[in-house]
């Protein structure tokens, strides 16, 4: 919570239990140390800003109606050096607080000299906490889940960071193993079609077949000619995919980075395989009577540790499965120095989940430790119906097309407007639409439309000006009280969306207060008022201007200064 939230809050519960001390020394309640008590927003502010079950929770300790114990505490309240001005007592005893002009006047002025470190904490302590996201297969370009994953995992990161945590952003890339044995068959077959004609080589049916396949088999054609064409199929395999796989890892690169993601480490799964890491737990968890042979190949039993069912570690060819590495990965995050690790993962990824903290534990570490956020499957739509295809390729939608075909901001935006957890419809018409009915669009112009208030009036000579607390107590208006009340939400809610992992919480957050600005300046006058309450309404435009600046900063979207 901002810093004025977190104090009301405070002298709430001190003038709570200071009026309960003084009612017990009139006599008039027990000598009993009252219970912890709740402190929260009513559903209804006509009821109060804040509301206190004080007196509910001590009706047992102090063997008296809560409504009895309410009105005594009225009765001892004092609220004088406080940011509130008036309390009452409602239904069987709750307690209701109603924030003072003081309160609204401090956050404007709080949130002015917090500039663009307003909405940061240090709620997390410093805690170092890896988000690992995207991950997507290198054979190949990435997807829709892939453009939601991204952007969720990017802002969720960046929550973290807001909320005192230390984070780490991280790529794992799945460069061994399986899939990288089918790219090479792959390739080695769409180059000796290239070369000799389709009929001179068979794609296997389980191997990659999109056009980017042909097309690295067809560069490597035109840089090497048949060099490799009599070579061993291992040796021509491996040329292939020394070649193809840093094209893709750096398209990877690249279109995450016009995503405006920037990861600290891409950490390759062959560097676990290479260094032991990958026979080591294996070893680790023979040692511990985990697993056992079968069919000539090596099981863990998983079963007993979270899984449905067992998992082969070691293939009957000695190859070590991709659960056997992603053990072995997982163990190096902690190894590093983590205390969570989150890992995004696409919903069919459901079953992984339990197995995988099982392991977790299962290798002497807190499988509760490890953090899951599963993503559901994204539509794209377009005049009401499904889009499954690029008009541009006649492909599948790539993240790289949904880039040139939807600003960056709105992408970004859209896919955190949803829990990760629920299916979403991406409307592309909407995305590119310049209105109000444009979510991004919406929050961009309430940005634009506070900094032409200042520019129309800096033109007539008007410029902005510190303002004393007793100016900025004239912001009583309900709008003003109202988006000022949302201002001092901002850093609850950054709180709230990092202990939930919900960055989605944020582009809400967004959404309510250009809605409350737009209400305020179409209800409240900013030019032509006298001047102490235009340059109080100036605050109050400008400490919006800030946070609406700071939480799109959090997004990564831009906040334009005119549109």
């Amino acid at each position: 919570m901002s810093k004025i939230v977190t104090q009301a809050e405070s002298q709430l519960r001190e003038a709570v239990l200071a009026a309960v001390a003084a009612a017990a020394a009139a006599g008039e309640l027990p000598d009993a140390p009252v219970p912890p008590f709740a402190v929260e927003v009513p559903g209804d502010r006509a009821h109060g800003d804040l509301s206190a079950n004080a007196a509910m929770v001590s009706a047992k300790a102090f063997r008296l109606p809560p409504r009895r114990i309410a009105e005594c505490i009225l009765k001892h309240l004092a609220l004088e050096g406080t940011y509130f001005d008036r309390a009452e007592a409602a239904g069987p005893g709750f307690l209701n607080f109603f924030l003072s002009p003081a309160f609204y006047a401090a956050v404007v002025a709080d949130v002015l000299a917090q500039g663009d470190r307003y909405g940061r904490s240090d709620y997390g302590q410093g805690k170092r906490v890896m988000v690992e996201f995207v991950s997507a297969n290198p054979t190949g370009p990435m997807h829709m889940g892939n453009a939601r994953g991204g952007a969720l995992g990017d802002c969720l990161a960046s929550v973290l960071d807001a909320a005192g945590y230390s984070v780490w952003r991280e790529f794992y890339v799945n460069d061994a193993g399986n899939q990288i044995e089918k790219f090479g068959v792959s390739l080695e077959a769409r180059y000796i079609q290239h070369l000799r004609g389709e009929e001179a080589a068979e794609l296997p049916e389980d191997a990659y077949h999109g056009d980017d396949i042909r097309e690295h088999a067809a560069d490597f054609a035109a840089l090497y000619g048949d060099k490799y064409l009599d070579a061993p199929a291992d040796e021509r395999r491996a040329a292939l995919v020394a070649y193809a796989l840093p094209r893709n890892i750096e398209r990877m690169h690249r279109d995450l980075e016009k995503y405006r993601i920037v990861y600290d480490e891409w950490f390759l799964e062959s560097s676990l395989h290479e260094s032991g890491a990958v026979r080591a737990v294996v070893d680790l968890l023979a040692s511990k009577g985990l697993t056992y042979e079968k069919d000539g190949a090596v099981w863990y039993r998983a079963s007993e540790n979270g899984g449905e069912k067992d998992e082969v570690l070691i293939r009957a060819n000695g190859n070590p499965t991709y659960f056997a590495a992603d053990i072995a990965y997982h163990r190096n995050k902690f190894e590093r120095g983590f205390d969570t690790c989150i890992d995004v993962w696409g919903a069919d990824h459901h079953g992984h989940v339990a197995r995988m903290k099982g392991a977790m534990n299962a290798i002497g570490l807190d499988g509760d430790r490890l953090e899951i956020v599963l993503i559901q499957l994204v539509r794209l739509m377009q005049g009401g119906e499904v889009v499954r295809m690029s008009k541009r390729s006649g492909k599948a939608i790539q993240l790289s097309d949904l880039l040139d075909e939807v600003p960056v901001d709105a992408a970004r935006f859209f896919f955190n407007m949803r829990e990760a957890s629920t299916q979403m419809d991406f409307d592309l018409d909407l995305a590119v639409e310049q209105s109000s009915s444009n979510p991004v669009y919406y929050v961009q112009y309430a940005h634009a439309r506070i900094c032409s208030i200042f520019k129309n009036l800096a033109a007539e000579g008007v410029l902005p000006r510190a303002c004393t607390a007793e100016e900025l107590a004239r912001l009583a208006s309900p709008e003003e009280k109202e988006l000022i009340r949302h201002l001092a939400a901002y850093t609850g809610e950054i709180i709230a969306a990092a202990k939930a992992y919900e960055p989605a919480r944020i582009t809400r957050y967004c959404m309510e207060l250009a809605t409350l600005f737009h209400k305020f300046y179409n209800t409240c006058r900013v030019k032509g008022e006298e001047e102490p309450l235009m340059q109080a309404r100036l605050a109050l435009c400008a400490a919006t201007r800030n946070t609406l600046k700071n939480a799109l900063a959090l997004l990564k979207i831009d906040a334009p200064e005119s549109m």
